[in-house]
């Protein structure tokens, strides 16, 4: 099969709008985390999250343009405009035929429907609905915006596995490409769930974070005070192509993707198995498909949401595979980014690669009282990054459903 390489990465998150600001700040142990401004709170258990700050669509969508769109696909457009510069493309030069783009999402335009449907019942029952209401809800229009945007005729589809739907994106990309399928696709993920609904919802799961008085701390995995997750938005994209194709038009080639592995929990509805059975399977089965052993592993960048059961959970499952070894740094990005959902594994891979790209752990923080059970087996990059030589990173991604998707980058060599 082919290899396949890592040639552009896009971002758009709460803690950095492009790859370069992102990156910085998750070195930096920068929270993005901080009351929203986006609806009134003054009823919700939950009154914070990690939105975007400082971004205006406008500077990069001319507005009659940016009104069809959902702010999901708004973020997926932009991140992956980042991704398409940042891989020196000129899709002119290239058989279009042959490049395609599978994007993830897991609600894709919630606030569209929103909006819409509230529109809707405090009108007088006559259906004022806009023509833009469909094409900006389904889940699948980002991908099929890009395709038309740079004229790609390629494979086209979205993934949906809730929060593991990113890294599904990103290994169906790759076995495509490795398959001989495609030479390049676009992949990532885009979310945009901070609503009314998304936030009451998750309160009422008892899923969400209620650490009102002071959010910047809120996600604190692994610390046995969490009390569930931070709600994030945003997008990550990276551009994939296969080495021959990469090295035949010249592009700066950043790493490889050595392997993925999906699996499930088969359990329960939202919550995860309690020792994490399908997490093992997941990163087992991107192992053997990376063809390495897992004390190869240099870096693992965990699911670890900051809820009570699923931080437990994962630790369990990454102890039954790596064991107790001091080799493996681990750390969880979210208690900086908050929780992506359905965009999660793209904004994650990113820091893998770049972890892997630049030899430096981004760290955990905000965690303080490790769980007692893993507080002396795990180097879990509290508080501050760590310099190391990376070779290999591994991305964990869970999601509603007992959906489990792991994916694995590695230093590139020619």
């Amino acid at each position: 099969m082919k290899r396949v390489v890592i040639t552009g990465l896009g971002a758009i998150t709460p803690i950095g709008i492009s790859v370069d600001e992102f990156w910085q700040s998750l070195v930096n142990g920068i929270s993005g985390a901080a009351p929203i401004t986006k609806f009134d709170t003054s009823k919700f258990k939950t009154k914070f999250a990690c939105e975007l700050k400082g971004f205006d669509p406008l500077n990069h969508i001319e507005k009659a343009e940016a009104r069809k769109y959902d702010f999901f696909t708004q973020y997926a457009l932009i991140s992956v405009e980042e991704a398409v510069k940042n891989a020196n493309i000129n899709f002119e030069t290239l058989n279009k035929n042959r490049i395609g783009v599978i994007w993830g999402s897991g609600n894709g335009g919630i606030n569209t429907f929103q909006q819409q449907v509230t529109e809707f019942a405090q009108g007088d029952g006559t259906p004022r609905f806009s023509p833009f209401f469909i094409p900006k809800m389904i889940v699948d229009i980002a991908s099929g915006v890009i395709s038309i945007k740079y004229g790609l005729r390629g494979i086209n589809y979205t993934t949906v596995s809730a929060c593991a739907t990113s890294n599904t994106a990103i290994i169906d990309a790759f076995n495509y490409i490795r398959w001989g399928k495609a030479d390049m696709m676009i992949t990532g993920g885009s979310e945009a769930p901070i609503t009314e609904s998304s936030v009451g919802g998750f309160n009422a799961s008892k899923a969400l974070s209620t650490l009102n008085e002071n959010p910047q701390i809120a996600s604190r995995p692994f610390d046995t005070n969490r009390d569930g997750f931070v709600m994030g938005e945003g997008a990550g994209a990276i551009i994939l192509e296969s080495y021959e194709h990469a090295i035949k038009r010249n592009a700066p080639i950043i790493a490889e993707i050595a392997g993925g592995g999906m699996a499930a929990d088969a359990y329960h509805l939202t919550g995860t198995h309690p020792e994490g059975e399908g997490a093992y399977l997941g990163m087992l089965a991107a192992l053997e498909d990376a063809n390495i052993s897992a004390n190869e592993i240099d870096y693992l960048n965990t699911h670890a949401t900051s809820t009570p059961q699923g931080d437990t959970s994962e630790l369990k499952a990454v102890e039954r595979v790596f064991g107790r070894q001091s080799k493996l740094n681990i750390s969880a990005t979210k208690s900086m980014t908050g929780h992506l959902l359905g965009a999660a594994g793209a904004v994650e891979a990113i820091a893998c690669i770049k972890a892997v790209q630049s030899n430096i752990i981004p760290p955990t923080i905000n965690s303080v009282d490790i769980e007692p059970e893993f507080k002396d087996i795990f180097n879990l990059t509290l508080h501050q990054s760590q310099q190391r030589q990376v070779n290999y990173a591994m991305s964990n991604t869970f999601g509603f459903g007992g959906h489990i998707a792991t994916t694995i980058f590695k230093k590139f060599q020619p």
